[in-house]
């Protein structure tokens, strides 16, 4: 099972969380059919929509993640709720995977290096937040570290990775660290936080030595006190549903609605974060005009 952590250092100059999205992107992997390079791409979103997601505060809240280049995999987009649990989608699940010399999937040939990062946080009570900021290297995680230090002005380190198995291509490990200075940091705990990024392995490796989230946490903030907290479980959720899709075709004009059931008498509707599909005859899409006009 997933599991996300969130911890500060007693001085509460410092915030670090991890997750553990290995079943998450396995289940993101397996609904989409992603290429290998669509599904790291795919998965390191999933893990930053997720850290990103937790750290709201209102207990329906949400957060979108978007990032959109000119490499071939188009936008991918992932939603996040308060308690950590995602869903998402890329553009183009085909798209070519390329690797580096060391071995290691080319993200940002795939994502591209020019475009922007979105972010909208939806806290349920009025407007949205939104911010949008140029795409730094197309890794996605110093995307997501620098949207926190130009939209938000929070210095942040973030690490998200995925690590496939290369015989199949599945999912193995996957997840992110996400650690934050606080107002009113020192220098000294600047300082030492420096030391121990320079001498972080990459998050899956340190998932694959059978480091818990916890353990990468105090790994990250090693020499200070840490607090935990919460820590909870988190999942792949699609909030489809058919009332939704109803509601949606309430929405509509009447000759829309009528349209969209196709030569064939069916309307269907794909949600693109889960596949389901949704079908309507003809005589239920009359039954939704006739509920709209009452």
């Amino acid at each position: 099972m997933d599991k996300i952590i969130r911890t500060i250092t007693s001085d509460g100059a410092i915030m670090a969380a991890a997750v553990d999205a290995s079943d998450i992107v396995f289940t993101a992997q397996s609904l989409h059919k992603t290429s290998p390079v669509a599904t790291a791409a795919l998965g390191r979103m999933l893990a930053a929509g997720s850290l990103m997601g937790a750290n709201l505060k209102q207990a329906k809240a949400k957060i979108n993640l978007s990032i959109k280049g000119d490499g071939p995999i188009g936008s991918v987009f992932v939603v996040g709720d308060s308690n950590g649990n995602v869903r998402g989608y890329v553009g183009n699940n085909d798209c070519p995977t390329e690797y580096y010399p060391n071995g290691k999937l080319n993200v940002a040939k795939a994502v591209g290096t020019d475009g922007t990062l979105g972010v909208i946080r939806d806290y349920g009570t009025g407007e949205p937040y939104i911010g949008q900021v140029p795409i730094v290297s197309g890794e996605i995680a110093e995307d997501i570290a620098g949207y926190f230090a130009t939209s938000e002005q929070i210095p942040t380190v973030c690490a998200l990775g995925v690590l496939l198995n290369k015989e199949d291509g599945k999912v193995l490990l996957a997840g992110g660290l996400l650690i934050q200075l606080l107002p009113g940091a020192y220098d000294e705990a600047i300082d030492n936080l420096e030391k121990n990024i320079a001498e972080l392995e990459p998050i899956t490796t340190m998932f694959a030595k059978g480091m818990s989230i916890l353990d990468i946490c105090k790994t990250a903030l090693k020499g200070f006190e840490v607090e935990v907290l919460d820590e909870m479980p988190v999942n792949y959720v699609c909030s489809c549903s058919r009332e939704k899709i109803v509601n949606y075709f309430k929405g509509l004009p009447e000759d829309e609605i009528r349209a969209c059931a196709g030569e064939n008498g069916v309307a269907e509707v794909k949600c693109q974060f889960c596949n389901k599909t949704y079908t309507f005859s003809a005589d239920e899409l009359e039954a939704i005009i006739k509920q709209r006009e009452k």
